[in-house]
């Protein structure tokens, strides 16, 4: 169950990144701002509630952010059009790569 909290998270954080793009510009609407703060809001709850189910801060923060930098990127680049050079994808790979081994090097609940 932590990790569908942990996948709460991630979405949640990923969507108020994304309206943030949209509140930066000028004469911005006011209903963009209340799904950022949401967003946020529940992001934060909802890791809490993954810690809670005993995935390893480590872990946690870092699948949490890694996996929020790569969406973010992506759908900058899908929906904003902003570039997305070989370096940055190389950096994407590098942070699926490590991401994937602190998850694989972590202590999960299950090997206690």
């Amino acid at each position: 169950m932590g990790y569908v909290f942990l996948a709460i998270a991630i979405a949640s954080e990923v969507v108020a990144t994304t309206f943030l793009r949209v509140v930066s510009g000028p004469n911005a609407p006011w209903w963009p701002y209340i799904v950022v703060v949401v967003g946020y809001v529940l992001s934060f709850v909802m890791l809490s509630q993954a810690l809670r189910a005993e995935i390893p801060l480590g872990v946690a923060y870092a699948v949490w952010a890694g996996a929020g930098v790569v969406l973010v990127a992506l759908i900058s680049w899908l929906v904003f059009r902003e570039p997305l050079t070989l370096a940055q994808i190389g950096g994407i790979v590098l942070v699926i790569a490590g991401v994937g081994l602190l998850e694989l090097g972590g202590r999960h609940p299950a090997d206690a």
